[in-house]
């Protein structure tokens, strides 16, 4: 069996203070990015909504979520939309800034290692990993989605 057969597609997004790279299937749509609908109450991670497709579309700042510096400047800024993995009929798409188009990588096991760290992990990152010349981290989309789902609730 070759090689190719096991690797997958992955995307890479460029986020203030680093990348992430998520699965390609994960991804919906990349849009342009405009101001999104502000939420009262909703944390700074949570910069608002936007309308998409029918939907009313969380969009989050991942560096804000996760303490990393934030690129505030949004000329040429994108807006990944993610299909939501938890289930929640309320949530199924959530999207994240990212700092330009995201790029389309392959990924395979001989070309991914997880970076060892001793710092514990920020809250809604799973792994932080090597790509041949790239670091990215690996978000845990599962908390994301409790997280947006939570703050969505407060600002309700």
């Amino acid at each position: 069996m070759s090689s190719l057969q096991n690797d997958i597609r992955g995307v890479l997004v460029a986020v203030g203070g680093g990348r992430l790279l998520l699965p390609n299937a994960n991804v919906a749509e990349v849009i342009s990015y405009s101001e999104p609908e502000r939420l009262e109450g909703a944390p700074e991670w949570l910069l608002g909504a936007a309308r998409w497709r029918g939907w009313r579309l969380p969009i989050v700042s991942f560096p804000q979520l996760v303490g990393w510096p934030s690129e505030s400047a949004r000329l040429g800024a994108k807006v990944v939309v993610l299909k939501a993995l938890g289930g929640n009929a309320r949530l199924p798409y959530f999207a994240v800034v990212s700092m330009g188009f995201p790029r389309l990588v392959s990924v395979s096991r001989e070309r991914l290692s997880v970076v060892e760290d001793l710092r514990e992990q920020p809250l809604g990152v799973q792994a932080r990993v090597q790509l041949g010349e790239d670091v990215a981290v690996i978000p845990d989309l599962m908390i994301l989605e409790l997280l947006i789902d939570e703050a969505l609730s407060k600002a309700a």
